[in-house]
């Protein structure tokens, strides 16, 4: 991936400076640190980075401190040595937001409690098993347009999604041609993105080399109700459970990804969640809603 140091903030409109980029020291894992309070930590999913968060970075950083790091293989993340697939992939995922945690908590000094979990796509499995891992960490939830259970009974997954997924030749040439970044920036909004802001999702999977990981996680889409995967969201004991943390469940209606329904399934899991649904937004609710999201956010944070 391209390192920090070699990237220009000009060419990300919006993002937070170069200032505010720091970097885990045993994984290198790259993280944007803004504002100060409570930690708010941003998960984002695949095929994004933290460039995802920025509207929200803007909003919430005057009242608390937001972490967003970029996962392992995204962003200015370097990829794993030894990629792997399914609930290895999750697994190597977790370790590192193991080494993100002790490094805000050992080295920086930040509490490990009262942390408000916000994410989006893959972000939610990751950041729900890590939270089910470390009981009394995470104190909030946001949810944008994820999943974190089995698929809900008469769920499809889009038929170029199964393709990549299930064949060898076809994730080949997604990966070649750098097809889910490219069509994520321009099919999975409502929102028209400028040229710049596309050209900023698109910045570190610019080479080849660094699309790798954004196959890998296609690849490991659950295809079942037993997959390992789904393993990793079942709660080892009671004491860990996120069934009675406050929630903000907010959902573009418009995602052909994570449907309606899978936001039907949430609700009938977590029903004390707070929910705001947004007609005209898809699965980049935070780019299509843009600063209704942000407030509603920001709201739910400060116990409006």
């Amino acid at each position: 991936m391209p390192s920090a140091v070699n990237v220009h903030a000009r060419a990300l409109p919006g993002y937070p400076g170069p200032r505010h980029w720091r970097q885990v020291p045993v994984t290198g894992q790259h993280y944007v640190d803004v504002g100060s309070g409570d930690l708010v930590l941003f998960l984002h999913g695949n095929p994004t980075w933290s460039y995802l968060w920025r509207s929200l970075l803007g909003t919430l950083s005057s009242d608390f401190r937001c972490i967003a790091p970029d996962l392992a293989g995204f962003g200015l993340s370097p990829r794993f040595l030894k990629p792997q697939r399914g609930a290895d992939c999750l697994e190597q995922q977790l370790a590192c937001l193991d080494h993100l945690f002790h490094h805000l908590t050992d080295v920086q000094g930040l509490p490990a409690c009262r942390w408000t979990l916000v994410v989006h796509d893959w972000g939610g499995p990751i950041g729900i098993a890590w939270a089910l891992r470390h009981p009394g960490v995470v104190a909030r939830l946001v949810v944008l347009n994820s999943v974190a259970f089995p698929w809900p009974a008469g769920y499809r997954l889009p038929m170029h999604m199964r393709w990549i997924r299930d064949s060898a030749p076809a994730a080949a040439l997604a990966r070649a041609g750098n097809v889910l970044p490219r069509a994520a920036v321009r099919l999975r909004v409502v929102r028209r993105l400028s040229e710049a802001e596309r050209m900023a999702y698109l910045l570190p999977f610019a080479d080849a080399q660094n699309r790798g990981t954004v196959v890998e996680f296609v690849q490991s889409i659950p295809q079942g109700d037993g997959d390992p995967v789904w393993r990793l969201l079942k709660a080892p004991d009671a004491e860990s459970s996120i069934a009675r943390l406050p929630i903000f469940i907010g959902w573009g209606m418009r995602d052909r990804l994570f449907t309606p329904a899978v936001l039907d399934e949430w609700i009938r899991r977590f029903p004390q969640a707070r929910v705001r649904r947004y007609g005209d937004a898809g699965h980049f609710v935070m780019e299509d809603a843009g600063g209704e999201l942000d407030r509603h956010v920001r709201d739910f944070l400060l116990g409006a």
